[in-house]
């Protein structure tokens, strides 16, 4: 079983050394080069979708009185359907999958593996990042599918009708199931029963059984139950831990000048006489904060394909919004902990790490709260990965049996991660990623022409003072590959 893990590693070195980063940067930059930085620009927009209201106060007055005159009737399949999944609960599902381990234990691993010089490249990877997840989640949204109670949608439906290439729409529904719906699960169950065990002394069997019993509650209730848990539990505890990092920075504020200065200084190899530490620490920071941030790895935009809203561009505004809470705001918090701490070169590990970082700066209650607050990130992301991968399988098969079957194999490799070492599932996780990201970009870079022209729509209405509507009658192309938006 070493020799395996050992030739995984060695190809995952291969493949994230070189090839996907330089991939996922290349994109990052073409994509914010030709959306002109609307990452940057549009914050207000942002906020204003997520809330769910209009851009503009004339237009909340407006529908204050009744629904908006020019909405399109059958751009998200009528008046039942348009209740159901707003855009803040697809926000929150997207969300729930980015804020979870990674957040907490991939941070921690980054810096033990590449340094304090990681986090400097995973926010440079989130800033720019950013606007590839624009440009995935625009797509999602353009190229969703009617379900009885939800859209759906995702990289494997915009492969398959905007590409007219089902072959890699099918390639990529396992890449993504096999990720998401598998080794993903694996990262945070470990996760997860690492740090409940290392806190209350319970037999990780006992842990992951009880995790697999309660995940199987939830993925059974179907989009619905997952996108009303997501929208309650994730932002709860994101706020929570966030407010937490604000109290150990307040304790803290003499030696931020110097942690800033460290992580700057490692990033760019001024303190390493190890040759080679500047490519450990940019390849950790882009790998861990595409594992957490998901920009470009396909994930995010099965989420964003379920949201009612009035213009695909809005749902691609609110994923980048999502890059940027999970990275700048969660990922920082759990770096500030650490380096905060001085443990970071104290050989330990993923959420051990975070745990005795948390405990050094608030005591025995900050033990108490990581635990709390990796089991509801682990347990919510593990969540959110099971829509992923149910949504694949509706792809590849459309029948229910099957649907079925990947519940009870989740809840297979729930219980599996209870088991393996961590670095074991991390390398399964490494090579899977990869492999889909690089699918998912190939596709994207292909369909981008079609985002530019939606951004144009958008920021053409928003400049005449209109909440911008779109219909897919002023496409001059490929129209009748569009489902919805009539």
């Amino acid at each position: 079983m070493e020799t395996v893990f050992s030739v995984l590693q060695q190809v995952n070195d291969y493949l994230w050394g070189f090839v996907v980063i330089t991939a996922l940067v290349l994109c990052a930059l073409f994509f914010t080069y030709k959306i002109r930085g609307v990452q940057f620009r549009l914050w207000r927009d942002m906020f204003r979708v997520m809330l769910g209201k209009p851009l503009f106060e004339k237009e909340e007055r407006e529908q204050g009185a009744g629904r908006q005159k020019d909405e399109p009737q059958e751009v998200n399949g009528g008046e039942g359907e348009r209740k159901k999944i707003g855009s803040f609960h697809a926000f929150a599902v997207s969300l729930s999958s980015r804020v979870g381990t990674g957040n907490l234990a991939g941070v921690a691993s980054a810096i033990f593996v590449g340094g304090p010089g990681a986090v400097f490249w995973m926010w440079v990877m989130a800033l720019f990042g950013a606007a590839t997840a624009f440009v995935e989640a625009t797509l999602a949204q353009l190229y969703k599918k009617r379900g009885t109670d939800s859209f759906y949608g995702g990289p494997a439906y915009y492969m398959e009708h905007g590409l007219h290439r089902k072959w890699m729409g099918i390639l990529f529904a396992v890449l993504i199931t096999i990720t998401f719906g598998m080794a993903n699960q694996i990262v945070q169950s470990n996760t997860l029963c690492d740090a409940l065990s290392d806190t209350l002394s319970i037999d990780r069997r006992w842990i992951g059984a009880t995790l697999t019993l309660a995940t199987l509650v939830i993925i059974f209730g179907g989009v619905k139950r997952i996108s009303r848990f997501s929208s309650i539990v994730v932002p709860v505890m994101a706020v929570g831990y966030a407010l937490l990092a604000l109290v150990v920075i307040v304790l803290n504020l003499r030696e931020i000048p110097s942690m800033l200065s460290l992580i700057v200084r490692e990033a760019f190899g001024m303190d390493s006489a190890v040759g080679g530490a500047v490519g450990i620490a940019i390849t950790q920071g882009v790998k861990r904060g595409l594992f957490s941030n998901e920009a470009g790895e396909g994930s995010a935009p099965n989420a964003a394909a379920i949201a009612h809203t009035s213009h695909p561009v809005k749902q691609g505004l609110l994923q980048a919004l999502g890059v940027f809470t999970d990275t700048l705001v969660v990922c920082s918090c759990t770096a500030f902990i650490i380096l905060l701490s001085g443990l970071y070169d104290s050989g330990r590990d993923g959420i051990i790490l975070t745990k005795y970082a948390l405990e050094s700066h608030l005591g025995a209650v900050g033990g108490l709260f990581i635990t709390a607050a990796i089991f509801f990130f682990a347990y919510s992301t593990i969540i959110a990965n099971y829509f992923y991968g149910e949504t694949n399988i509706r792809f590849i098969t459309g029948k229910q049996r099957y649907v079925n079957l990947f519940r009870i194999l989740t809840a297979v490799t729930v219980m599996a991660g209870a088991l393996v070492s961590l670095q074991e599932a991390w390398s399964i996780v490494d090579l899977a990623m990869g492999i889909m990201t690089l699918v998912n970009l190939a596709a994207i870079i292909q369909l981008s022409p079609k985002v530019f022209f939606l951004l144009r729509d958008y920021m053409r209405q928003r400049k005449e003072g209109k909440d911008p509507v779109f219909r897919k009658a002023v496409m001059k192309e490929g129209r009748e590959d569009v489902e919805c938006w009539e």
